[in-house]
């Protein structure tokens, strides 16, 4: 791959489609929902019927303005629908009503990582269109099988300009559209469900070129491992052609995510193929500056505000920022558990670490966790004055509190006799007697050992059951040791 580099430039460009979580679909009053039973979600504007007509749903344009405003884009006070002409056998109008003269939203750009540093990514445009519905075959039907519930939802798709240049960077722009897309909540962007997909463009120029090369489309990929699987299996397959003096085809392909090969499925002609015109059952739509204003006041902060906010103004490491700022449910616990303790790395270490692997261990996800940030903060409280110990907390008070949620932090703390001794006398005591049990290794630890205090800790607080004062015995062992 490195070698093909270093003679052609790859050149890609991105159409992503992000299916709207409005709750009835872009024309017609049909519940918007996945995995009900096949045509359930249907009705006589959906089955264009005879004499039925469209009427725009406005949740939808509003999501497409607010997609719009979170990637910069400029939004269109004049946007119409046009009818695309290309036969769709799971639409049953046999066209698909699109926007192609006026878009919603034009420009834009999102900045992702390549490399060591960050790229901007440029936008051409977004813009809004119905969805097909999905066709399926098995051996125990004859001819094809049709669902509509799909037919209709509301997409927006995400158009780049031909500036990606490495599969790589598209991973990482997808990875942040996905992100948007739920911090705005425009929609779930489960690309395992189809609510998020990806089309590629890709090519290959001599190093250096200004002129293009022929460009193939990938269709219709629901993950972004196969994404960049697909990029990189033309990057072999194109420079093989040219490197054999052979011509590449523009046309579109299909990717097969079994053997990660692209195959070819329809040729395209260099023009526009699609015989867009202006839908006649739409009139135009006028988006006012008021309506725009509307939506922006509607806006979280961002992915990339909140990762810098974590990274400035609460001091995290970019590792720590960067898993906070993942998912917006995540950052807005962080952001609750920091109105209440102010130890904002503890706040971190707990969330990556007792509190992930509690979730991961029951499947859940951390807005359904029950140990809320009020209850968070109060065993942060607990280990940051020593009452309790990190060890403790993570592994025995943690655990009950998830199973009873309803009691405070240090009341379970108490019932389970978690907190940690302040009695020195008492603790001076068990050191004495564990030290007393191993004259050799004391001997050792006199000689020079000084690696052993772990060991000699360690039989401490299992005398103790957990509830010394890590701190203070240590201390008290090392001072007892050199006696």
């Amino acid at each position: 791959m490195k070698d093909i580099l270093e003679k052609y430039d790859l050149v890609v460009g991105l159409e992503i489609h992000v299916q709207l979580n409005t709750e009835s679909k872009l024309f017609a009053a049909d519940k918007n929902s996945f995995g009900d039973s096949p045509n359930s979600n249907v009705s006589p504007i959906t089955l264009a019927h005879p004499g039925t007509l469209p009427k725009p749903n406005k949740s939808v344009i509003s999501h497409a303005i607010k997609m719009g405003l979170a990637i910069n884009c400029d939004i269109a006070s004049y946007t119409t629908f046009d009818r695309k002409n290309y036969f769709y056998p799971d639409l049953p109008k046999g066209y698909q009503t699109t926007q192609d003269q006026h878009p919603i939203c034009r420009g834009g750009y999102i900045d992702v990582k390549s490399g060591d540093g960050i790229k901007r990514v440029n936008f051409n445009r977004i813009h809004i269109e119905e969805d097909a519905g999905k066709s399926s075959h098995d051996a125990e039907h004859e001819g094809s099988l049709l669902d509509y519930n799909r037919a209709g939802t509301p997409l927006i798709e995400m158009v780049t300009e031909p500036e990606i240049s490495s599969a790589e960077e598209a991973g990482n722009l997808l990875t942040e559209i996905r992100k948007i897309v739920r911090y705005i909540n425009v929609g779930d962007g489960n690309m395992e469900q189809g609510s998020l997909r990806c089309d590629a463009n890709i090519s290959l120029k001599p190093k250096g070129s200004d002129q293009l090369g022929k460009r193939v489309e990938i269709k219709n990929m629901n993950s972004i491992r196969n994404v960049q699987r697909a990029i990189n299996h033309e990057i072999e397959r194109q420079s093989t052609l040219l490197d054999t003096g052979k011509t590449i085809l523009q046309e579109t392909r299909g990717f097969n995510d079994d053997t990660g090969a692209t195959t070819g499925q329809r040729t395209k002609e260099e023009a526009n193929d699609y015989r867009y015109f202006p839908c006649p059952d739409l009139l135009p739509i006028q988006v006012s500056s008021e309506w725009i204003a509307e939506v922006k006041a509607t806006l979280p902060k961002l992915p990339h505000e909140v990762l810098a906010d974590l990274q400035d103004n609460y001091e995290l490491s970019t590792y720590d920022a960067e898993i906070i700022a993942d998912q917006k449910e995540l950052s807005d616990y962080f952001y609750e558990t920091t109105k209440l303790t102010k130890h904002y790395k503890r706040i971190a270490n707990w969330m990556i670490g007792p509190i992930k692997s509690a979730l991961n261990d029951s499947n859940a996800e951390i807005q359904d966790f029950v140990v809320k940030p009020t209850l968070l903060a109060e065993i942060i409280e607990l280990v940051a004055t020593d009452k309790v110990s990190f060890s403790m907390a993570s592994t025995r008070l943690l655990p009950a509190l998830i199973q009873s949620p309803d009691k405070s932090a240090l009341e379970m703390a108490k019932q389970m006799e978690l907190l940690q001794s302040d009695d020195q006398d008492e603790l001076v005591k068990t050191i004495e007697a564990v030290i007393a049990s191993m004259p050799d290794k004391a001997k050792a630890y006199k000689s020079g050992k000084k690696g052993l205090l772990g060991m000699f800790m360690g039989e401490v607080m299992k005398k103790t059951g957990g509830k010394a004062n890590p701190k203070v015995a240590n201390k008290l062992i090392a001072e007892l040791l050199e006696k």
